[in-house]
């Protein structure tokens, strides 16, 4: 008999009245240590369990006071997800037909080939499972990489560096921290370096630390048992198992607990996880990206997170940039995040006004790209025609631009150059001899789109 690989516990239901054919068939399914077999006589316990939604399921035939056609209909509508397969003591090719057309997965007769015949079923069940677990991350991995573009917008020069180390992040396995304040997009970094790596195949799986409490991140992270805590019905696979081979992001890993920082590291150097409740270990190999808008190595300097497992996290270190520091991205990312939303809203295409152009370049954004995605959104839905103007544009104003901010000298050009545009009628000539520059620097800063002024006003 050759072995079956398996990479979780599967749970089987075999569904029979003869007591010494469930147990032949108990004894030879729970060979695989990783087969939770469970074995019942009666249809009326076993339909009350199928709840539990069971991988595979045994069902004989010929039950007394039901028909095998019956119970197969049940469990089709109560375990729609389950195999089931079908065991006679005749061989009905007719019979099989019908029942396989009804939902079963294949059909078996009580011979001296069952067993042989059992186990290439089961294996072939978790081959076809496994390559439609593939086909679907791959169907949603695909979409993913037709809406990455939507954020990854910009040429400023500090988002073309981050595009540079997501190249080189990509074409190894090498861990990746993403720093950057909230909304910048850490998350759309780490898919964007998944989906361009050998992984892509694979599941990109990502867990909010800082969303989930400490007590339930360690069953999180690396799974349960059964009877492992109170409420722990049934296993449950953890995030490094459901992204082995793959990529596991750990969004805000400063907000960890100094005693589970022990675990990961452990898991980390041993490249296995033992579930809460369990004594054995599952090996797993995972790419490990996590993001953090705080300074982990002050938190180190702290006390607050260890240092090996700093190092041990550290890999290519990838920051991000605040909106406000990446000057004209503004527009660019603006444009695409209402040409998109104008699409998925079955709206008519709209276009920024320059008066609005200019009060988005204006704004610091303390949200980031989160808050400006939530700005045009909002000003699309407010907007009464094709151009969005600066009255559909709502900013917060508790948070707007300080007089003290920090800009470099061309900004201040620009935005001087702009002032005077805006105050003198958009007149280039009278701004350029008012300004002692010549009228051809002002027309490339247009041109650029460094300052703005409205189609009508170009002369």
């Amino acid at each position: 008999m050759s072995s079956l690989q398996n990479d979780s516990s599967e749970k089987i239901f075999v569904l029979e009245d003869d007591l010494w054919y469930s147990q032949f068939l108990s004894y030879h399914l729970s060979s695989n240590p990783d087969h939770q077999v469970e074995v019942f006589n009666s249809v009326e316990e076993f339909l009350g369990r199928l709840t539990e939604t069971p991988s595979i399921i045994t069902l004989d035939y010929h039950l007394p006071a039901v028909t095998g056609e019956e119970v197969l209909l049940k469990i089709l509508e109560k375990s729609p997800n389950s195999y089931i397969i079908v065991i006679s003591g005749q061989e009905d090719i007719r019979k099989a037909v019908s029942l396989m057309k009804l939902g079963a997965y294949d059909y078996i007769v009580k011979n001296e080939e069952t067993k042989d015949r059992l186990w290439s079923i089961v294996e072939k069940i978790k081959h076809n499972r496994t390559l439609k677990q593939e086909i679907e991350v791959l169907r949603k991995e695909v979409k993913q990489k037709y809406t990455l573009g939507s954020d990854l917008v910009g040429s400023s020069e500090a988002i073309k560096k981050v595009y540079q180390l997501v190249e080189k992040a990509a074409a190894n396995s090498i861990n990746v921290t993403v720093t950057g304040e909230t909304g910048t997009g850490k998350e759309l970094i780490a898919k964007a370096i998944h989906l361009n790596s050998k992984r892509a195949k694979m599941p990109f799986v990502a867990v909010n630390i800082a969303a989930l409490p400490s007590e339930l991140l360690e069953s999180e992270l690396f799974g349960h048992e059964k009877g492992a805590f109170t409420g722990a019905t049934s296993r449950r696979v953890g995030k490094f198992e459901e992204a082995n081979g793959g990529t596991l992001f750990l969004d805000e890993i400063g907000e960890m607990s100094f005693n589970l920082q022990a675990k990961l590291l452990r898991v980390l150097q041993e490249r296995e996880v033992t579930p809460v409740g369990s004594n054995k270990s599952i090996p797993v190999e995972v790419r490990i990206i996590t993001a953090t808008h705080r300074n982990l190595l002050d938190e180190v300097k702290r006390g607050n997170f260890r240092e090996d497992l700093f190092y041990r996290l550290l890999g290519i270190q990838i920051h991000l940039p605040p909106l406000r520091d990446r000057g004209h991205d503004v527009l660019l990312i603006a444009n695409k995040v209402l040409k998109d939303f104008c699409q998925q809203n079955d709206m008519e295409e709209k276009s920024f006004s320059s008066d609005a152009q200019r009060k988005l370049l204006g704004h610091p954004y303390p949200g980031n790209v989160r808050e400006l995605k939530a700005v045009v959104e909002l000003a699309a839905v407010l907007s009464d025609s094709k151009v969005v103007t600066d009255a559909d544009i709502q900013l917060q104003k508790a948070v707007s631009a300080s007089s003290s901010e920090e800009k470099t000298l061309d900004e201040y050009i620009h935005e001087t150059v702009q002032k005077f545009l805006d105050k003198y009628n958009y007149n280039v000539v009278y701004v350029a001899d008012k300004l002692k520059v010549g009228k051809s620097t002002i027309y490339r800063m247009i041109q650029k789109g460094d300052v703005l002024i409205p189609e009508q006003k170009k002369y």
